[in-house]
């Protein structure tokens, strides 16, 4: 696979309080990745070219394109003078009506829809099969590990975050990316080909928690949902939908849930 570069150096000059100053820092790279099936051009996406075998088998199912990561049989990167190509090759058997629907627009980071060209194109998850019960000391302890866990951010400040944390809000598993919904595909790309179960934990994102994340939340199976930001009205709509618990504006001190219903509340900690 081809070496991946995540930050680039950037020259400025910074304006306050009446002064200039002239530096470099880094920046993330945004790099397009073209992801084909069978010869078959489906989708380019604009990625941080890291961790991306796992983006590919995260993006492959949050599609509705496979339903595990043995689905994949093999996913080759060639280089192209715009971009990278990703030549995924399924196992023999699986077929996806989606694999019909290509994406009409290019070059968008990571968005969940863009490109679909009418309303049912866009892909319909699953509710998820069970439940897990997670007590307030171990969203804490997620979200203030999570940093930690964010080599990317900490050198560029400009990338977003999906973490996967045990029950006892251990951390297992980050990716990052310029796209809040390719970190998120790359995580559960990173959880199935690891063979993690989504009964065994929980999803937390840096950012902004719209419908998208819920639903790739539940095609993977996982059944409670952190966001350190505000949910949408759709994405709280879906969540109770689903079956996903959805706890937002989460903070080292506290956190908003957003219930599907009172008998799913979050178990305060025990001493």
């Amino acid at each position: 696979m081809i070496e991946p570069v995540e930050t680039a150096p950037a020259r400025y000059v910074s304006f306050s309080s009446g002064e200039t100053r002239a530096g470099a820092r880094a920046v993330p790279v945004e790099h397009p990745v073209n992801i084909i099936y069978g010869g078959v051009p489906y989708a380019v996406m604009m990625a941080t070219p890291q961790n991306l075998e796992d983006f590919v088998v995260g993006f492959s199912l949050t599609e509705g394109i496979i339903t595990a990561a043995s689905d994949v049989r093999d996913v080759a990167f060639e280089e192209h003078p715009r971009g990278l190509k990703a030549m995924v090759t399924l196992a023999p058997g699986v077929f996806s009506q989606h694999l019909s629907r290509q994406r009409s627009l290019s070059g968008r980071t990571g968005c969940g829809v863009c490109g679909v060209q009418d309303l049912d194109s866009i892909p319909e998850a699953k509710p998820v099969a069970s439940a897990v019960a997670v007590e307030t000391g171990a969203i804490a302890r997620a979200v203030a590990t999570i940093e930690a866990h964010q080599p990317l951010n900490d050198a560029t400040r400009a990338v977003h975050a999906a973490g996967w944390f045990d029950l006892q809000g251990r951390h297992v598993a980050t990716r990052e990316d310029v796209g809040r919904h390719n970190a998120l595909d790359k995580l559960i790309g990173a959880l199935m080909r690891g063979g993690h179960s989504p009964e065994d934990g929980f999803i937390l994102i840096t950012s902004r928690c719209s419908f998208e994340m819920v639903e790739k939340t539940a095609a993977f199976g996982a059944s409670l949902l952190v966001a350190v930001s505000a949910p949408t009205s759709l994405a709280i709509h879906r969540a109770k939908e689903l079956g996903v618990d959805l706890i937002a504006i989460a903070r080292k001190d506290g956190a908003t849930e957003f219930l599907r219903s009172p008998e799913r509340a979050m178990e305060p900690a025990h001493d």
